[in-house]
């Protein structure tokens, strides 16, 4: 069993709405053939809390307006570090950098085929990784601009 078209269209879409608001590293993957519950997963991160919260929100409300779905369920929206939107045909996991490198969810669903998607979500990967270089980089500047 493969993912339906509809699952297709909202990880899509979802996807699109996430690189809209420069999530880091967005994936998806087919997990119809191992889980019941869901068709599909969308994984992306953000190297904070509010953009993470930033991104969940445009997730919702493009899904909402253009495809006219919501979620049954929301997660982890007091802390903003892991929010989870359930949409039962899709999953939407939106993670702080440092949960995604904790908690490597791509490790346990590497074996599930990825989802093709759009051509600005697919430009995020390796973002997470250029940031957190950059941060090293920026915290070793001495003040006054020395190294």
């Amino acid at each position: 069993m493969t993912a339906t078209d509809r699952s297709i269209e909202l990880i899509t879409a979802a996807a699109q709405a996430a690189a809209d608001k420069l999530a880091h590293d967005v994936i998806a993957y087919d997990v119809s053939d191992v889980l019941s519950i869901t068709d599909a997963f969308l994984l992306a991160s953000a190297p904070n809390d509010r953009q993470v919260k930033s991104i969940v929100d445009e997730i919702e409300e493009r899904l909402q307006k253009e495809l006219g779905v919501k979620p049954v369920r929301r997660e982890g929206d007091r802390e903003a570090r892991w929010i989870l939107l359930d949409y039962v045909d899709i999953v939407v996991h939106v993670q702080h950098s440092e949960e995604r490198v904790f908690y490597a969810l791509e490790r346990l669903w590497k074996d599930c085929p990825e989802i093709e998607l759009p051509a600005d979500a697919k430009a995020t990967r390796g973002k997470a990784a250029a940031h957190a270089e950059l941060q090293a980089a920026e915290d070793t500047v001495e003040p006054g601009g020395g190294w």
